[in-house]
C-alpha cells in the first residue's frame, strides 16, 4: 500500500454514509411548518497519514444533488422530481491549511447561522472561500450577504430524492495556491488541479422530506 492510499480523513458525529445529524445542518424540519434554521455546528474533522511532500491541505464539502432548476422548490403542493438534472452546491471551501494542521474542532468553521453570512479571508486554519449560499440568497434583502466559512445542509423541503455531502481533503504540494478573497468551490478546484498528492472522502446523508428519510 502506498502513502497516497493511507491518507484518510474522519468526521465525529455520524458514520461514514449515514445520515448527518440536524445539528450540522443550516436547516432541519420545523415544528410548525417545513423549514426551520439548526445548529449550523461545522464537524469535527481530522485526517491522517498525508503523503510526503505535501505542503497544505484543502476541505471541500459539496452536494452533487441539487436542483438545477428551481422552479418547484420549497412550493406547497409540488415536489422536486428524481429525474430532475442536478447540479453541484458548495458548503465548505477552505484552502491553504497549514501541513502541521491534521485536525479541526465541532464548531470551528460556523457555530449557528449567522444572517448575510460570515467572512471570506484567511482564518486560525486556512484561507476560507465562499460557499454557495452566497448565490441562494443574492437579492434577499434579510439574508444577502458573502457567506465564508461552512454552512450546513438545507436541501429543499419537498425534494424527492435524498442529498450526499461529501467532505474532502485535499494533500497539495504547494503551500498556498494563491486565491484572491471570495473565492469559490470552482476557482479551489481548478487551482489545485496537478497539485494533489493524495485526496479522502468523508460522506453523510441528509433529507428535510418526512417522506423521504435520510
Amino acid at each position: 500500500m502506498s502513502n497516497r492510499d493511507q491518507f484518510s480523513v474522519e468526521i465525529d458525529g455520524w458514520s461514514h454514509g449515514d445520515p448527518i445529524p440536524a445539528k450540522f445542518a443550516f436547516g432541519k424540519p420545523g415544528n410548525d411548518g417545513p423549514f426551520a434554521t439548526s445548529d449550523n455546528l461545522s464537524p469535527a474533522i481530522r485526517w491522517s497519514n498525508p503523503p510526503v511532500g505535501t505542503r497544505s491541505f484543502a476541505i471541500i464539502c459539496h452536494d452533487p444533488d441539487v436542483p438545477s432548476v428551481g422552479d418547484d422548490v420549497n412550493l406547497q403542493g409540488k415536489t422536486v422530481p428524481a429525474d430532475l438534472p442536478r447540479v453541484p452546491f458548495f458548503h465548505w471551501v477552505l484552502v491553504d491549511i497549514p501541513v502541521g494542521v491534521s485536525a479541526m474542532d465541532q464548531g470551528a468553521a460556523a457555530d449557528g447561522v449567522t444572517a448575510r453570512g460570515k467572512a471570506v479571508g484567511r482564518t486560525a486554519h486556512g484561507v476560507a472561500g465562499a460557499n454557495d449560499y452566497t448565490g441562494w440568497f443574492a437579492g434577499d434583502p434579510d439574508m444577502e450577504g458573502t457567506y465564508g466559512g461552512y454552512d450546513g445542509p438545507c436541501p429543499p423541503w419537498n425534494d424527492s430524492i435524498v442529498h450526499h455531502y461529501h467532505f474532502t481533503v485535499y494533500a497539495l504540494d504547494v503551500p498556498s495556491l494563491g486565491l484572491q478573497d471570495g473565492f469559490t468551490g470552482p476557482d479551489a478546484l481548478a487551482a489545485i488541479e496537478g497539485h494533489v498528492l493524495a485526496s479522502a472522502s468523508y460522506m453523510g446523508t441528509y433529507s428535510m422530506n418526512p417522506a423521504v428519510p435520510a
